[in-house]
């Protein structure tokens, strides 16, 4: 992923070819603004992402009216971002936007925010506070520039966070059951249902919903559930397991009507 955002900050950089020398490391040189980019650029290719961030810095600290400023505070977002420091990256993406929102690359500092919450989804194991970020900022894209290859990686983005944070419900879900919680267990099932309707969970949540309402005695909810999974996913394992627990029999012997009035159950 980390290579495709570089070309995309190389495309940016590319307007600005320059040629020049060195500057002298931790000496502070007022030097002229093209020598200045050219060393920020030098270090980039050298994937010295720390001291690339310093020196585009430099050049919008020594030269802030240039063109050239105004292109460094957005490579200077990108190092950091390749740097690890996404923090800091997400102040740099925000402060171009903030200075400059008619910029035509504005959509990939929008783009490179996102970016900056994504790479730090955590595991459905631990806190999704960030996801929930990535998802805003994510959108945030696509509401803004939806026919741009920005927007069409942040869509396709979007869909992998979502289906994290349904993960994350069903990993909560799990416990609950496991507990006996089983109205706990319900709660973050229908979640996934009715709010993560697209992704991958949805199967498994209706069939942990009808183990959920069997254990508990409401039959006809755990019919109702293990009804509508099977009309919505005939051929998956989920659907095997319900229709099992619900009828006492296996999917291999159930007549093709059985949910045949499923239709009524929406």
């Amino acid at each position: 992923m980390k290579h495709s955002v570089f070309c995309g900050a190389m495309a940016i950089a590319a307007a600005l070819v320059l040629s020049g020398c060195s500057q002298k490391k931790d000496t502070y040189v007022e030097l002229p603004v093209d020598r200045l980019y050219n060393n920020a650029m030098n270090s980039l290719a050298a994937e010295d992402w720390e001291k690339a961030a310093q020196q585009f810095e430099e050049v919008d600290r020594q030269h802030p009216y240039s063109v050239w400023a105004t292109k460094a505070q957005l490579m200077a977002a990108y190092a950091l971002y390749q740097d690890s420091k996404y923090d800091q990256s997400i102040v740099a993406a925000d402060r171009f936007i903030q200075l400059h929102p008619g910029n035509r690359d504005v959509a990939y500092a929008y783009y490179l925010k996102a970016l900056d919450y994504y790479v730090q989804i955590a595991d459905v194991g631990r806190d999704q506070a960030v996801t929930q970020q990535a998802l805003v900022a994510l959108g945030e894209v696509v509401r803004r520039f939806p026919d741009s290859r920005y927007g069409r990686d942040a869509a396709l983005k979007m869909q992998l966070a979502t289906d994290h944070l349904a993960g994350k419900e069903m990993e909560i879900g799990r416990y609950y059951e496991k507990q006996r919680y089983y109205l706990a267990a319900i709660n973050r099932y229908r979640r996934v249902v009715d709010l993560f309707q697209t992704t991958t969970h949805v199967p498994e949540a209706l069939e942990r919903l009808t183990e959920c309402y069997t254990a508990l005695g409401l039959h006809q909810e755990a019919q109702k559930t293990a009804a509508v999974l099977g009309y919505n996913y005939p051929g998956s394992k989920w659907y095997q397991r319900a229709y099992s627990l619900v009828t006492g029999t296996s999917t291999a012997t159930a007549s093709s009507g059985w949910f045949g009035d499923v239709a009524d159950i929406f």
